[in-house]
């Protein structure tokens, strides 16, 4: 939620933005407070992530688990590093964003399967479904665009990434307030 709160808080700010004509690292380039807003917010959740990563890692007990666990990590720095290295970075700022987009479906497949193994099938199974709409998105994209650039398919994965992460992290919850009573 923090994420869309400060995006929406940028798109808010910067009335030329088009859903279809823009990639949401447009808005980290902009005169004055949406470029504060988007690339601070991106570097703010970032990090938030990567403690979520952190804590993800720490409760796998296989290593496939913490395999999973550790792309999500780099996920996560690379969530941060979109902030960091705004879109007038180049290259810098295009592999950064590549790679976020191509480690966090690699993590929930992992994950995926490390649920499926551990016979967490309803687990395992959603992060499938996650990583599949994740992947989905950009193939629909390149083949039948959503417009002229990619603001629609970043925003459809960043929805994938945040249920992913609010689902993984009330698990996390659930599974240490049992932990504690035993």
């Amino acid at each position: 939620m923090v994420a869309f709160t400060f995006i929406s808080l940028a798109i808010v700010y910067s009335p030329q933005f088009s859903w279809t004509e823009n990639a949401l690292s447009d808005l980290g380039v902009q005169e004055g407070v949406t470029t504060i807003l988007f690339n601070y917010g991106l570097i703010i959740v970032g990090i938030l992530a990567l403690v979520f990563a952190s804590g993800l890692f720490v409760s796998q007990k296989t290593m496939l688990g913490r395999i999973g666990a550790f792309i999500f990590v780099l996920a996560a720095l690379t969530l941060m590093a979109i902030g960091v290295f705004p879109e007038n970075v180049k290259p810098t700022h295009y592999y950064v964003s590549v790679g976020f987009f191509v480690l966090f479906p690699i993590s929930t497949l992992v994950l995926s399967a490390t649920f499926l193994l551990t016979a967490k099938v309803k687990l395992g199974l959603f992060t499938f479904l996650v990583a599949a709409v994740a992947i989905a998105v950009w193939i629909i994209h390149w083949t039948t665009p959503f417009g002229s650039d990619v603001a629609i398919p970043e925003t459809l994965f960043a929805v994938s990434a945040s249920t992913c992460s609010i689902v993984l992290g009330f698990k996390m919850l659930k599974e240490a307030s049992h932990s504690t009573r035993q």
